[in-house]
């Protein structure tokens, strides 16, 4: 399954023409420009599923680097500013990782 089972292709690419500039991506902002924000509960843990690349049930920092790759695989890598910045505003229990109800509580507030 890829992300674009559950956002438009559009939606996706104006999302990540957005922040193609480093030091420019924003979590809340880019989650409302792809649409992920209009989504159902399950379509978000649909897709935190699709960002967790190994399949550990979180979204580790090494993982959130290649965070937009994952909606384009031509994307760029978010700077190491971009993805400490994200992390800590998804984790909210500072185990350094973000799970599935820290994603959706993030994407949905």
């Amino acid at each position: 399954m890829s992300l674009s089972s559950i956002l438009s292709a559009d939606a996706i690419d104006s999302a990540i023409k957005d922040c193609q500039a480093p030091d420019t991506f924003c979590p809340k902002k880019f989650f409302q420009a792809c649409g992920l924000t209009q989504k159902s509960p399950q379509d978000v843990k649909k897709a935190f599923a699709i960002l967790d690349n190994d399949g550990s049930g979180f979204i580790e920092e090494e993982e959130l680097k290649f965070f937009l790759q994952r909606f384009s695989p031509g994307a760029r890598v978010l700077t190491d500013k971009e993805t400490k910045g994200f992390l800590a505003a998804a984790d909210d229990d500072s185990d350094g990782r973000i799970g599935a109800e820290e994603f959706q509580a993030m994407v949905l507030s």
